[in-house]
């Protein structure tokens, strides 16, 4: 009981360099996933957008994204609540990036032709939980949309 007390007071071990490179692709497939999912319709074309961003920005070809994409879904339905992934995003993203992960899930919800007020919401909630300015988060929104 005390070891367990004192575990959670204790800094963690240092992570490799690959292995938050990875937390963090997971982390930002698992919002971008969640925003495709927001309206509860999941289209070809929020899947095609989905992929297209992991593709280009992570720099993976098909089947790793396949891959990123099975184990984000899966990070996705067992996540309580949106600070599990904000909370890495705030750790380690500098505002830039911050930026482009509010972009990437513009993209995505706009991807069918038609935003949802639960997709919004959700991007909405992202960029709050991740100090992203309203001026920078309406943005986003302008630039995806066109």
């Amino acid at each position: 009981m005390i070891a367990a007390l004192k575990a959670l007071f204790e800094s963690p071990a240092r992570e490799s360099e690959e292995s938050q490179r990875q937390r963090l692709q997971l982390v930002a497939a698992a919002l971008l996933i969640e925003t495709a999912r927001a309206d509860f319709i999941q289209d070809a074309a929020e899947q095609a957008a989905l992929e297209e961003l992991l593709s280009g920005s992570l720099q993976l070809d098909k089947q790793e994204v396949r891959e990123l994409m099975v184990l984000a879904e899966n990070r996705a339905d067992e996540a309580t609540s949106l600070y599990e992934f904000t909370r890495v995003i705030n750790d380690y993203y500098s505002a830039a990036q911050k930026l482009q992960l509010i972009s990437a899930m513009w993209v995505v919800a706009y991807a069918d032709g038609n935003l949802d007020k639960y997709e919004e919401h959700l991007i909405r909630q992202v960029a709050e939980l991740t100090y992203v300015t309203h001026q920078d988060y309406i943005q986003c929104k302008l630039a995806a949309k066109s």
